[in-house]
């Protein structure tokens, strides 16, 4: 079980920094599970405002639908902690920011919640740049709800490293 701890996501988010700016890059974010934790661990670097555009937290299927586009169709279909989900909510927030990467995370954290088909620590990320591909992945996470989710934001911010700075996708 990883135990994902401040200082680590303190260190990727520096790291993140660093890559987009090199860039001139901007990122969005589109979270749910994690409630804003990727906007918490990216705006607690000094500086920044130059490469963090917005945070859009959808915690909702309805938030989903009317901050980023995410089609009901497919909420229907998938739910919300889905590849296709978080697709979608990637493409929307690049859609309605100034940014040149998005990422969205989606998932059952727990302690409750989980099923057989979706469990308790499974999460759904993606990946997107402007005008180029959204990528998505699901992983699943152990430990409590806080370790869920802090593994979620890590593994967020890895992925936007991957795909800035080793190229697309992550």
């Amino acid at each position: 079980m990883n135990t994902t701890q401040p200082h680590e996501l303190y260190r990727l988010a520096e790291q993140v920094g660093a890559a987009l700016k090199a860039r001139g890059w901007m990122l969005a974010s589109a979270e749910s599970c994690t409630g804003g934790w990727v906007g918490e661990a990216v705006t607690a670097v000094p500086g920044s405002s130059h490469w963090y555009d917005r945070g859009f937290i959808t915690y909702t299927n309805e938030a989903k639908q009317e901050m980023l586009g995410v089609a009901s169709e497919t909420l229907a279909q998938y739910g919300a902690v889905s590849e296709q989900t978080v697709r979608e909510m990637a493409a929307g927030a690049l859609r309605h920011s100034r940014a040149q990467v998005a990422l969205a995370i989606s998932g059952i954290a727990g302690p409750g919640g989980g099923s057989p088909q979706k469990p308790v620590g499974m999460v759904c990320l993606a990946w997107g740049v402007k005008d180029g591909p959204v990528q998505a992945q699901t992983r699943h996470f152990g430990g409590d709800r806080q370790q869920v989710r802090a593994q979620a934001v890590a593994a967020a911010l890895q992925g936007v490293l991957e795909c800035v700075g080793a190229g697309f996708p992550p």
